[in-house]
């Protein structure tokens, strides 16, 4: 049954929802809830046998997917992993996640220019004809909402190929006076009616190193087309490795700002979301809001091979700074974790496939959980079970 078709949830669905609830550790990240606002294709890897159906996930709330709802900051998209394969790992634009919607207010009439302001020795303007000579290829880089939950599915969660312009560039153009200085990049952010969810004042502090060692970009094309406005036309920050929060849309300004400068209310509004140690006064004392390794399954497809009822998982894994050799999977918590059987992570970004032939014990519901093999590698949401998905089996 597709989710547009789900009116209200019964005390089954209410269950489900419980105990895939369970299964998860919320509390250190704050409260990541969200607004009430097909059949997936087969992957590569395939058992020899009959596919039959696909599972679908329980306890993830009715929010339908790569669908718009709402207007400005109460805006959504979520984007439908299950369709995602490794023959189809780019998101197209139209599916593509929205955490926030363009603004009416938003002229696109006139033209459009970047301020560049601060300790420079060339304060400047830049105008999106001058920033459109410059775009170049940018690559594939994956984005994820910071407040990316289990209720809507993890639909905030997507991949596109991007052009645009290194900020490197645009700094080192504008040569600094003070190399200490941090950078303050804002975007339009104002609507017509207060939020029911978040506060307007989309802009984040880097430092210079954070922009040069992310290959962080200001994004005027995905996936071969002009950005449109929802997704930040004329031109958005993209930070590969680090949450959406951080790549800003409608990009208007470039800040150098001292080294004690406060921290946003943007920064401060995803704080915890960005898991730093409290609420940083200072930016100088926020982490950077880099993803950690994470991997969650995406599909479960149901085959009869030889004469019996199996089950495929498919999934991803993304984030971290480094390959990790391996993942684990196990599907409750009294069983004991068991090596991933077909993964090999060549990147961590975007993201990598994996898939697992499983036979359940019986029928019932299953919450499914990854960790990484190396239990040094960052992975905090993933180790907590925050990425943990659930199906239940009624044959086997």
């Amino acid at each position: 049954m597709t989710d547009e078709k789900k009116t209200k949830v019964t005390r089954r669905e209410m269950l489900k929802t419980s105990l895939a609830a369970g299964g998860a550790t919320l509390l250190a990240f704050g409260d990541l809830r969200l607004p009430a606002l097909g059949r997936g294709a087969r992957g590569d890897a395939a058992p020899e046998g009959r596919y039959l159906s696909l599972i679908e996930f329980v306890g993830e709330g009715l929010i339908p997917r790569e669908t718009p709802m709402g207007a400005g900051l109460d805006g959504r998209l979520y984007t439908d992993l299950s369709r995602v394969t490794p023959d189809h790992p780019i998101t197209p634009n139209e599916k593509f996640y929205l955490r926030t919607r363009a603004s009416e207010l938003l002229d696109d009439r006139k033209p459009w220019a970047i301020k560049v302001t601060g300790p420079l020795h060339r304060p400047r303007e830049i105008g999106m004809p001058a920033l459109g000579k410059m775009a170049r290829p940018a690559g594939s880089h994956l984005m994820e909402c910071s407040g990316n939950v289990r209720f809507a599915h993890f639909g905030m969660l997507s991949v596109a190929d991007w052009a645009g312009v290194r900020v490197s560039e645009i700094l080192d153009s504008a040569r600094i006076d003070k190399p200490g200085s941090r950078v303050l990049i804002s975007g339009f952010d104002r609507y017509p009616i207060p939020s029911s969810t978040s506060e307007p004042g989309a802009s984040w502090i880097f430092t210079v190193d954070d922009l040069n060692s992310s290959k962080a970009f200001f994004a005027t094309e995905m996936n071969g087309s002009s950005l449109t406005k929802d997704h930040g036309a004329p031109v958005r920050l993209v930070v590969p490795g680090w949450y959406g929060c951080t790549c800003i849309k409608w990009v208007n300004e470039i800040t150098l700002v001292s080294e004690d400068v406060a921290v946003t209310s943007q920064m401060q509004e995803f704080a915890a979301r960005t898991m730093q140690p409290g609420m940083p006064e200072l930016a100088k004392d926020y982490r950077p809001a880099v993803i950690e390794q994470a991997a969650m399954p995406v599909r479960v497809e149901k085959w009869l091979v030889d004469g019996k009822i199996t089950y495929r998982v498919h999934g991803i894994a993304w984030g971290g700074s480094r390959l990790v050799s391996g993942l684990e999977i196990r599907f409750n918590e009294a069983e004991n974790f068991v090596p991933v059987a077909d993964f090999k992570q060549t990147g961590n970004d975007p993201w990598s496939f994996w898939a697992h032939s499983w036979t359940p014990k019986g029928v019932g519901v299953y919450s499914i959980q990854l960790r990484v093999k190396d239990n040094s590698v960052p992975a905090r949401r993933l180790n907590s079970g925050y990425y943990v998905r659930s199906v239940e089996i009624t044959e086997s």
